[in-house]
């Protein structure tokens, strides 16, 4: 017996992406969306994705949306000077980012008011679509952390898989096929985020609970894989962190700065070494 699902109201706008964006995630590929009930009927929720392709965005908010809720993703802010893609990101409630500037902060004080206004906000913690030659996540920027313990939302972890058989972004190739590519997106358990709340904030807790997030990410993706996910996350420039010193596994922005970290040993593996970013990032 199918059970109806009871849809938050997103308005207009997000109506008309919906009707883009499902037929597109059904044209594209076979999708599954798995653990949609893991995201709380209401109320606000952080969801943390890893970032492979760069049309997860359009997978994502359709698998949070198919849950009954809302996405607000935190994206690149010059999107809001598109056309009628500005009109869409304005009209549904999406949050610009701003790198490098004074207004960073006011990205996270937004996506803090969305949380706390009982929205889902939904954020890619690299920063940019994955380096890793192996597609797993990367060291990640501290904003997420940021995020986590300003709030006491459920703080979800989320992965892609099979996206960059659609669009690869090393290759720039987009090879969409009904029968041939099969795109998974799944949402996993709560990351208990107990321990490290009412510690002194500082750089190395936030780095730690980075770590504890996007390890949770990492374990799920090595679930949906059935392959075992390396310890240590790749780092642009061929590196590889084992991160925080209590949690194994993690570019950065600095310790002051929104989506800053306190940095870490470099690893002996090599990667792309390549930069760039995508349009939905995080602060």
């Amino acid at each position: 017996m199918t059970t109806k699902v009871t849809r938050e109201k997103g308005g207009f706008w997000v109506g008309l992406a919906a009707a883009v964006f499902y037929p597109a995630t059904r044209l594209f590929s076979r999708s599954e969306f798995r653990g949609g009930d893991r995201l709380p009927r209401e109320g606000g929720a952080l969801v943390v994705f890893n970032h492979i392709s760069e049309i997860d965005p359009v997978y994502d908010a359709v698998a949070v949306h198919s849950a009954g809720r809302v996405p607000r993703f935190m994206a690149k802010h010059s999107l809001w000077k598109v056309p009628v893609v500005g009109s869409l990101l304005r009209g549904a409630g999406q949050i610009p980012v701003y790198r490098g500037s004074g207004d960073a902060q006011r990205s996270l004080r937004a996506a803090v008011e969305g949380l706390a206004d009982g929205k889902v906000v939904v954020i890619y913690p690299e920063g940019t679509v994955g380096r890793d030659p192996d597609r797993w996540p990367m060291y990640a920027k501290t904003g997420v952390a940021r995020l986590a313990l300003d709030t006491d939302v459920p703080v979800i972890p989320a992965v892609n898989w099979g996206t960059h058989e659609v669009h690869d972004y090393q290759t720039k190739k987009f090879r969409p096929s009904r029968r041939r590519r099969r795109v998974v997106v799944e949402f996993g358990e709560p990351v208990d985020l107990g321990a490290y709340r009412g510690r002194p904030r500082d750089a190395a807790l936030l780095r730690e609970v980075t770590d504890a997030v996007m390890g949770g990410v990492r374990d799920l993706l090595g679930s949906v894989r059935d392959e075992t996910p390396p310890v240590a996350f790749h780092r642009p420039g061929g590196r590889r962190d084992t991160g925080s010193a209590t949690v194994a596994g993690g570019g950065s922005e600095g310790a002051t700065g929104p989506g800053g970290d306190a940095g870490a040993a470099p690893g002996t593996e090599r990667g792309t070494g390549r930069d760039g970013d995508s349009p939905v990032e995080q602060a």
